[in-house]
């Protein structure tokens, strides 16, 4: 178990300069308590890496964020009626207006509509993402998500409700941390090749860091 009082109070000047808001410590809250119920999870470097990327990723809001975009924007990108259609519907957007409706949105942005459906499905959910997919933006949700998303390769569904697998590009954190690997620039693989790779990996390492204070 993590001494939060301990912990907060490092990630306080060594992440947050200094200052948290309450928003940002119960973020992280959700995201501890989350790591402390799942006993498949045993290296605390995938914890810190975890929070150094939703630091990233949520702007450091630490809590659960929309992606940044204009309709147009996601219309664009993931839609059927935008500059990729093949990969829109490789990606179960089929319909117009799938582009804005499966955005990313998490701790970890979660896109397209097949992610929210074998997201959804395995942490339980069912169909639950695709229908209503601002849950996504729930913190025990969206923190579920990022565990799966991180830590699993490849998923397979025996119903066969959503043909391949969930991951989120493969890659996976026992990939860069495990027996004989710390890697902690080249994690960044499991989310998004080396986009900001360097300030992310310092940033874990602060998280990291603070677990040990604790």
């Amino acid at each position: 178990m993590i001494n939060r009082a301990k912990f907060f109070n490092h990630v306080r000047g060594a992440v947050f300069h200094g200052h948290m808001t309450q928003k940002q410590v119960d973020g992280m809250s959700t995201i501890l308590d989350a790591w402390e119920s799942d006993k498949r999870m045993r290296d605390l470097r995938w914890l810190a890496y975890m929070l150094g990327t939703a630091y990233h990723e949520t702007a450091a809001t630490m809590q659960p964020i929309k992606e940044f975009g204009s309709v147009a924007y996601f219309t664009r990108n993931y839609d059927v009626m935008g500059r990729r259609p093949d990969v829109a519907r490789k990606m179960g957007n089929t319909e117009p207006g799938d582009g804005p409706r499966y955005c990313g949105r998490g701790f970890i942005q979660n896109t397209w509509k097949i992610n929210y459906l074998r997201g959804g499905q395995e942490i339980g959910l069912g169909t639950a993402l695709v229908e209503n997919p601002d849950l996504a933006l729930e913190p025990g949700i969206a923190a579920r998500l990022m565990f799966e998303g991180m830590t699993r390769r490849d998923i397979e569904f025996e119903d066969h409700t959503a043909p391949g697998q969930w991951t989120f590009t493969g890659r996976a954190l026992e990939d860069y941390f495990n027996d004989t690997t710390e890697d902690w620039v080249g994690a960044r693989r499991i989310i998004n090749g080396t986009d900001h790779a360097e300030m992310i990996a310092d940033t874990a390492r602060d998280f990291y860091d603070a677990m040990y204070e604790s």
